[in-house]
């Protein structure tokens, strides 16, 4: 991801944001929140952008640290536009992040998803992602508990 990808980046992040259920994340960014979430934070490993072919950001994938996981082991959320949809997007952003992560030397990598998430949890689950621990009732910002699936991807060496 560049600069120039952000406001179509965060654009996409607020239209998922808007339709609700898909994501923890449940107040719209500012671009400029988005470039310290996504672009410049200091737990950022990696972040990749999915382009169309008129060259438009499609969808994007970070990858980050996280202290709550074991040395080795890195978090990723991944958000592709909802329309026009881009076939294969999640598929290509995770096939570059994987490689990126590994290169570095990382031994997994983790997603962790809203149980009502059945879009994320099956495009985790395609992607070879294995359940590994549950967060029971984490509340909405109204109130509703939603477990949150925590899933690994063992990268392999070699």
């Amino acid at each position: 991801m560049m600069r120039e990808d952000v406001a179509v980046a965060c654009h996409v992040l607020n239209q998922i944001i808007d339709i609700g259920g898909t994501t923890a994340h449940e107040i719209p960014y500012s671009e400029a929140l988005f470039t310290q979430s996504y672009l410049d934070g200091p737990d950022k490993i990696c972040c990749h952008v999915a382009l169309d072919e008129q060259g438009e950001v499609a969808g994007f994938q970070w990858l980050g640290l996280n202290e709550a996981l074991p040395n080795g082991c890195a978090d990723i959320a991944t958000f592709t536009r909802r329309e026009p949809l881009l076939k294969g997007a999640g598929r290509a952003l995770f096939a570059e992040t994987s490689k990126h992560a590994g290169a570095l030397g990382l031994r997994a990598i983790n997603a962790t998803i809203r149980a009502d998430n059945r879009q994320g949890l099956s495009y985790y689950e395609k992607m070879g992602f294995q359940d590994y621990s549950v967060s029971y009732g984490v509340p909405l910002r109204d109130g509703t508990p939603v477990d949150r699936i925590s899933k690994r991807f063992e990268l392999r060496k070699g």
